[in-house]
């Protein structure tokens, strides 16, 4: 196969952060609906960040997936990244050579925060099981105001459609009226002037 016929990769990743296990979102990421509905947008790739207790759900369902049909989806994972998260988000944004793909989080706000500044289009999904869940109104409020797509674990293939529209409509990060604290260098700066506590 020559260079020229090589398929472009395009990947979704899958985060669900690095202190709350989101296994619900692993078997929504993993069901046949779901994987159709990415092959159908042309995605090459599922890469999923399963955390240090999805590993046992996540080689469950990938070894059903493999002896029960064939697919040309290639889905890996992994538990967690000591580095962070640069690679694999990067991917997500795609380069020269490949097409720009998409994250699904959980809705922790570092992650949505890493997307947003590299403008990888981002689906953000709340964990419904933690206590005092803040997360639904973070999703909405960045879903009302054109940054994200508010994803739901009940309907992901939806939200992999309407990440295609984010993607045509895509607002850049920092918001442009920011002035000069739009050039917040950390995830403190960028939440102050989210929540307005600035001078």
């Amino acid at each position: 196969m020559s260079v020229d016929e090589k398929k472009q990769l395009r990947l979704c990743f899958v985060t669900i952060g690095a202190t709350a296990a989101f296994n619900s979102l692993i078997s929504a990421c993993l069901e046949p609906r779901f994987l159709e509905s990415l092959s159908g947008a042309g995605y090459t790739n599922l890469l999923i960040q399963y955390g240090k207790e999805g590993k046992a759900i996540f080689d469950k369902i990938t070894s059903e997936i493999k002896t029960t049909k064939k697919m040309e989806l290639v889905i890996t994972g992994f538990d967690f990244n000591h580095s962070g998260l640069d690679k694999e988000m990067g991917a997500a944004k795609g380069g020269p050579n490949d097409l720009q793909g998409v994250v699904i989080s959980h809705a922790g706000s570092g992650s949505i925060l890493h997307a947003l500044r590299i403008s990888v289009p981002i689906i953000v999904v709340p964990n419904p099981d933690l206590l005092d869940n803040h997360q639904v109104e973070l999703a909405e409020e960045l879903e009302s105001q054109g940054y994200v797509v508010h994803g739901k674990l009940n309907n992901l293939p939806a939200a992999i459609l309407e990440s295609e529209e984010l993607r045509k409509r895509s607002l850049g990060w920092p918001p442009v009226n920011s002035g000069r604290h739009g050039r917040a260098a950390d995830l403190a700066g960028v939440m102050d002037e989210e929540m307005g506590f600035l001078d």
